[in-house]
């Protein structure tokens, strides 16, 4: 077997180079030898057969594209030569079948998890601070100042960088070409010691940019994101600002609390204009948030089943391998829950373009696969109506390491969901609550993409990345997991797991995806604090679907 390519389906008819590929070398392809026309780069594809102009190129057993020319085997797949194009063969929902993955060794195992009222178990116990407008954005930072800080939960000191070397040597006297080489350290990041409350994880900020000056879709929707936030398990209660004339009214936040059962946490709703002063506004905040907090800390960490877990499935900053590395293995890790009775959500419709019909074979019923059609119609159409589209959503990154097509890049993503059934699909800020895997209405944006899983109730994120995007969520603890080996070992500090070791064959598929889910345990016990939580990178953008007004 050539180690150096890989054959990700008997169908295709392109190769993938697992490391570079001088031009003149041969590879096995069944019982004949193609030679390589040109360089291929790591991670980049190659033709083995002719494709005349036209003609379909087909990769992870789908259609990722079409000829723009004549390729000859051996010859580099590119932008030059192959354009975005998808399958329009008609799917039957319910027509896959599904071997669900054995789960002898996970059977009967726990983590120890927040039990709330209404029966959803939390990974974290948080308390939130958010704002309904804009406006509030400056009181919900005195809020945080005069909180964190106080209460043992600032993690400041461990991001900032020390400048004490810098300003010595300034006054020394020394040459701004001396000060460049300077190395600066840091403190060593970890969870906030001695917190005042030691049930409550934290205490986290939210801030936007909406809640007026926008459509009353885009307030409506901010409003059921928010409302999404503080229904997740993983958030005690929380404390609203609200200035009072902004389109984002308390009244319509709570509608949104109410529709989706809201009634078991302490939520605190103020409104800056029934104060005499901003003062005593922000005096009385953190008065009744302080007595939230003393509530929120008397729940404390029991065991429960795996099938209390929301897993939301991301990725972002994707590469050549993500398809075959860790994409798949999350995939497994998904199937592995869902064979539990736990909930995973995928998201990113962008990225689901290319690969609809074989989502809608794995819907559960009619009902399902109409939904999931109607709504990546909708996006797709209102995505066209503004100059763009679903096959200009590789970005100069992904392109660079080989994606070259939506489709080609789709159907690597879509493998985070497994092969499981599509037991349900949510419109944007719709509560995850069938067990099994969901689809989720989101951009393909990594940010909005979170906010939006969490907002439907995921309790834990995965994020698979094969460029190292800096990113995480502010209440659900988000592990990421590299595609290869060489960013692992640069970017350490953000990487949780690498997945790179399944190229060189040191791990299958099966294994790391088994040692994810021992991971997920752990982070969500609270044993494990991921690299995104200890760096503070509590990410989070409101997809504003609307238009400024």
């Amino acid at each position: 077997m050539n180690h150096s390519v890989m054959h990700i389906h008997p169908d295709d008819t392109v190769f993938v180079a697992l490391e570079n590929l001088p031009a003149g070398v041969s590879i096995e392809v069944g019982d004949n030898l193609v030679m390589l026309r040109e360089e291929i780069p790591v991670k980049h594809k190659f033709s083995i057969i002719p494709h005349d102009t036209g003609e379909e190129v087909i990769m992870y057993g789908v259609v990722i594209g079409k000829a723009t020319q004549k390729i000859k085997a051996g010859d580099r797949i590119t932008r030059k030569n192959v354009h975005h194009a998808t399958s329009h063969e008609k799917a039957v929902p319910g027509s896959a079948s599904w071997t669900a993955p054995d789960v002898q060794s996970f059977e009967g195992k726990t983590f120890m998890g927040y039990h709330r009222e209404d029966g959803k178990v939390g990974t974290r116990n948080y308390w939130l601070v958010f704002p309904l407008v804009f406006c509030e954005n400056r009181n919900v930072k005195v809020l945080e100042d005069s909180l964190l800080d106080q209460l043992g939960y600032s993690t400041r000191t461990h991001h900032a960088l020390n400048i004490q070397p810098l300003i010595q040597k300034f006054q020394e006297g020394a040459e701004a070409t001396d000060i460049l080489s300077v190395k600066l350290t840091d403190g060593s990041p970890g969870p906030p010691p001695n917190r005042f409350f030691p049930n409550v994880d934290g205490i986290k900020f939210l801030r936007h940019q909406g809640g007026c000056g926008g459509s009353p879709e885009d307030s409506e929707t901010l409003c059921r994101l928010l409302a999404g936030y503080i229904n997740n398990p993983n958030v005690a209660g929380a404390t609203v600002l609200s200035l009072g004339c902004q389109h984002a009214q308390m009244e319509l936040m709570q509608q949104s609390l109410d529709a989706f059962g809201v009634s078991d946490k302490p939520v605190i709703l103020l409104e800056q204009q029934q104060y005499p002063s901003e003062r005593e506004f922000l005096s009385e905040a953190i008065r009744q948030t302080f007595a939230g907090l003393m509530k929120a800390n008397s729940c404390q960490r029991t065991p429960s089943p795996l099938r209390k877990l929301v897993l939301g499935l991301e990725c972002g900053g994707s590469d050549g391998f993500s398809g075959i590395t860790a994409n798949p293995a999350l995939g497994f890790t998904s199937d592995l829950l869902v064979a539990l009775g736990g909930i995973s959500i995928l998201s990113e419709f962008p990225e689901l373009n290319g690969v609809e019909q074989d989502l809608i074979r794995r819907s559960v019923d009619q009902e399902t696969a109409d939904k999931f059609q109607r709504l990546m119609d909708a996006y797709s159409d209102h995505a066209a109506a503004v100059g763009s589209g679903f096959d200009m959503n590789p970005s100069p990154g992904n392109i660079r390491d080989g994606l070259i097509t939506d489709a080609m890049k789709s159907a690597g993503a879509a493998r985070k969901g497994g092969t499981s059934p599509v037991a349900d699909v949510l419109d944007y800020t719709e509560q995850a609550t069938k067990p099994g895997l969901n689809l989720l209405c989101t951009p393909g944006n990594d940010v909005e993409s979170t906010t939006g899983l969490a907002g439907s109730g995921a309790n834990m994120i995965v994020f698979t990345t094969g460029l190292g995007t800096p990113t995480g969520n502010p209440i659900a603890p988000t592990i990421k997991v590299s595609t290869n080996t060489m960013l692992y070992d640069r970017m350490r500090d953000l990487i949780d797991l690498d997945a790179g070791s399944i190229v060189g064959g040191a791990d299958t598929l099966a294994s790391k995806g088994e040692e994810l889910l021992k991971l997920i345990i752990r982070v969500a016990s609270g044993e494990v604090w991921t690299k995104a939580e200890l760096l503070g990178q509590d990410d989070f953008i409101p997809w504003k679907r609307g238009v400024s007004l």
